[in-house]
């Protein structure tokens, strides 16, 4: 029996979209004049700052956008300034770097109208490890290691909402609340996607006290719990749905396979580079969450509209 033919899409916005593609290239985008480049008094004892967090975080753009070394990077960064005509004092490679350990790192992103869809699942970065070739030639030695970073999406915008970085060690279900956590109380969250890998009880009981439609599979071997809280009755009910529709059906009629969007996402994340240049965790952290901004600021400069044709 032969596989039925692969759905076609057309894209409706593409002269604005071709538009939105061409500005990510454009150096400016990234450079706003009206940054406060200078950091503010801080009202404490001892040398202020000379950088504000903006500048810094501006300069670890530039580096993770090009994938610089530090030097270099102010090299492109005093030259940006220069076009821009600003008279603006790069912070040197020093600075840079003492300031990247500890930076709070400032991550746009819109807020859904009508209840947020968040999309989770995890990746690995490669912090510590050996070329591709000598991989395959030679095998992989002990200190090959990753870090793992755990995207929640916004299925609407298609931007990251929340990142959590951990060792390669950490499960995805623990994080899970760390991730509805960098969601403000104050905006709805209408449905979770994610794997099997969060079809616990913990993450159930979590999504349920946001007030949150669970849509995770249950395991092939899942069995009904006897607790009577919201999230054992919501899990309760994917798993008698499941059994009545089927695995398959009930993944298409709860729409689980919009978590599809952020195994995209994740290929884009690792388009900015397969592993990260720090090797302190916390330096790590602010690298991954930098890249986060740049792909939300490629979002918002437009995404395609696409429409099902066939």
């Amino acid at each position: 029996m032969s596989k039925p033919a692969p759905n076609k899409y057309k894209t409706t916005n593409w002269p604005s979209y071709n538009a939105a593609l061409k500005s990510r290239g454009a150096l400016m985008v990234w450079l706003d004049p009206t940054l406060k480049w200078a950091a503010e008094p801080t009202g404490k004892r001892g040398r202020k700052p000379t950088f504000s967090d903006a500048a810094i975080q501006f300069c670890l753009t530039i580096k993770c956008l090009f994938n610089l070394a530090l030097r270099q990077t102010t090299g492109m960064v005093e030259s940006l300034l220069r076009l821009a005509n600003l008279d603006w004092i790069v912070p040197d490679s020093s600075t840079i770097s003492r300031r990247q350990k500890t930076l709070k790192v400032i991550i746009p992103a819109r807020q859904s109208q009508g209840g947020l869809h968040l999309l989770v699942d995890s990746t690995g970065i490669k912090m510590l490890s050996e070329g591709e070739w000598k991989t395959k030639k030679h095998g992989a030695e002990y200190r090959r290691q990753w870090r793992k970073v755990h995207l929640g999406i916004d299925a609407e915008t298609l931007e990251i909402r929340a990142i959590e970085v951990t060792d390669n060690k950490t499960g995805d279900a623990p994080m899970l609340l760390e991730l509805m956590n960098q969601i403000p109380e104050s905006e709805q969250i209408a449905a979770i996607y994610g794997d099997g890998a969060y079809d616990t009880k913990e993450c159930h009981n979590a999504i349920a006290a946001r007030g949150a439609a669970a849509i995770i599979p249950t395991r092939k071997n899942a069995q009904f719990r006897k607790e009577n809280t919201a999230g054992a009755r919501s899990r309760n009910a994917i798993l008698r749905a499941t059994k009545y529709l089927g695995r398959a059906i009930w993944k298409k009629w709860s729409g689980y396979h919009r978590r599809s969007l952020v195994e995209t996402k994740m290929r884009c994340f690792k388009l900015l580079g397969e592993r990260v240049m720090a090797r302190d965790f916390d330096r790590q952290v602010a690298e991954l969450q930098v890249r986060t901004a740049i792909l939300n600021r490629f979002t918002q400069l437009g995404t395609p509209t696409t429409v099902r044709v066939g």
